[in-house]
């Protein structure tokens, strides 16, 4: 009696079972890489409802992180300035400039300009502004070089392993808590600082899950 069925038809549920799990694993892989905050998040530039330029007030000017940011020392949050600091100079400087009605605006309504967040992260994540300022991770570690943003964006991923490079070997990234908010902050022997801040400052960066999360 005549084969009805090709020979290869014999191998054909065994490759096809193969295949079909090399082809879920790239499905499962693509998305593990490709969806993660390195290719999401970074670069987030939002429209603001007014054209702030961070290379203009810091990178220009040398305007010092926290004349704007004053709670990062003391404050889970990095607090966003009042219309009543960007007053203090736009009250006698470029008063009429149209990009600036908002902040005019603001300041005579008493209605808080509506920035847009850029940095985010989610609710089950825990993180205190404080806590690293105070032994010495300098701004641009997380935010990256905004003395050169025109438009401020998101410069780094802020992921969980991205976080957990940092605290595995802190003493390459902590700096002296005078240099937190400088620019482009370089040193040769950082390794050989970074050990003794990280004595000095008693730093013990946790590693366990309930540390961020719980």
């Amino acid at each position: 009696m005549a084969q009805i069925f090709p020979k290869w038809a014999d191998e054909a549920p065994k490759r096809i079972l193969i295949g079909s799990i090399i082809l879920l694993n790239a499905v499962v892989f693509g998305i593990w890489y490709f969806f993660s905050p390195e290719f999401t998040d970074v670069g987030y530039a939002p429209e603001q409802p007014v054209p702030f330029s961070h290379q203009v007030h810091v990178g220009q000017l040398g305007m010092d992180c926290q004349y704007c940011h004053t709670q990062v020392e003391e404050s889970r949050h990095a607090n966003i300035p009042a219309t009543q600091t960007c007053m203090n100079c736009h009250s006698q400087i470029r008063t009429d400039v149209e990009s600036l009605q908002p902040v005019r605006d603001s300041w005579e309504t008493g209605e808080p300009i509506e920035w847009v967040r850029v940095h985010m992260l989610p609710d089950y994540a825990y993180f205190n502004h404080a806590a690293h300022v105070n032994v010495g991770v300098g701004c641009e570690s997380c935010h990256g070089r905004v003395d050169r943003m025109e438009v401020v964006h998101q410069a780094e991923p802020l992921s969980m392993g991205w976080c957990l490079d940092c605290h595995r070997e802190p003493e390459k990234h902590v700096r002296p808590v005078s240099e937190v908010t400088t620019m482009g902050y370089s040193v040769e022997n950082q390794l050989e600082i970074g050990r003794e801040l990280v004595a000095k400052h008693n730093i013990n960066a946790p590693t366990y899950c309930q540390s961020c999360h719980y």
